[in-house]
């Protein structure tokens, strides 16, 4: 299957970066290149782009695409959350900018042997590495029904997340639920008939729930977004696109800290802890344009944040 990706806010994350043409930049969420081949555009024979992507199949299409470009290039099969190490590991110290784009790839998606998508019959995978162990089977059949409402609840956002529980544990008991169509089926009958016809697909919310705890999408988040921090230049740039309220706030909070780690108390005229920020004030989220919305819907609850180094 073809690797094919609409890379969200392309000409936003660009303006964003401020690509410099000698400069060292990391798409930490490599794709199938969209984003990175703005990068590569503003690179000179001298600049680096290191890509970095969990999925083998992204890597090798990335690289196909980018070999057009005549900047120099690494490509690295590892989680994003790891990028000290991966910069450590071809000897680069600091670099001018960074792009992550949280969202699922439209290869991932489409491609039905992955089992992420609800519109389609395919195993319960959902895995972003498939050298993974975890997979979306063992999260349905395996977790305990309190351990499945919470995550859909959590990470779906999902009204009926106990309802969903609920069913889910009684089809298991019944037979393990094996692939993606018999899991809608399940959620459907869980979610009353009324509030089905309301709102998008009634699956949506828990196989968003499900991919983020397959993936553990939300638990180094924060964690990965101080060490990006950490390794940018004075003056460089940190470009974030997120696509779910869970991933905004914890880039919000995490910049707002960088920004004022003050652990004063409320009140005190002056601060006596010490600690200064070190990123500028940051600005509001950008969100897609209407334009962009009616071309690429799934761009629609993206949201851009952009952290520039003191």
């Amino acid at each position: 299957m073809e690797f094919k990706h609409t890379s969200v806010m392309f000409d936003e994350a660009m303006e964003g970066l401020k690509i410099k043409s000698d400069g060292i930049y990391v798409d930490g969420t490599l794709g199938g290149g969209g984003h990175a081949s703005g990068i590569c555009a503003g690179l000179g024979e001298v600049g680096l782009l290191i890509g970095i992507d969990r999925d083998r199949d992204a890597l090798t299409a990335a690289e196909k695409r980018l070999s057009q470009f005549l900047c120099r290039k690494s490509f690295v099969q590892s989680n994003y959350a790891d990028i000290k190490t991966v910069l450590s590991d071809l000897g680069v110290d600091k670099i001018d900018g960074a792009l992550l784009d949280l969202g699922v790839s439209s290869f991932q998606l489409d491609n039905p042997e992955r089992g992420f998508s609800y519109m389609q019959d395919a195993p319960l995978d959902m895995r972003m590495n498939r050298d993974d162990e975890l997979t979306a089977y063992d999260v349905v059949n395996g977790y305990d029904r309190d351990e499945l409402r919470d995550i859909i609840r959590e990470y779906g956002e999902e009204r009926w997340a106990s309802r969903i529980a609920d069913f889910v544990l009684k089809q298991r008991a019944i037979s393990p639920i094996e692939t993606t169509t018999e899991l809608v089926d399940v959620i459907k009958k869980a979610i009353p008939a009324k509030a089905r016809r309301e709102g998008p697909h009634p699956a949506k919310r828990t196989f968003q729930a499900i991919r983020i705890e397959v993936n553990d999408e939300l638990g180094k988040l924060e964690e990965a977004l101080d060490e990006f921090i950490d390794v940018l230049k004075p003056g460089g740039r940190l470009a974030v696109i997120t696509f779910h309220s869970l991933e905004d706030r914890i880039v919000k909070e995490t910049f707002r800290r960088r920004f004022d780690p003050c652990t004063c108390p409320p009140g005190l005229p002056m601060c006596v802890c010490g600690k200064v920020g070190d990123i500028e004030r940051p600005g509001k989220a950008l969100v897609p344009s209407v334009e962009e919305v009616d071309s690429n819907p799934r761009s629609r609850s993206a949201k851009l944040r952009i952290a520039v180094k003191k």
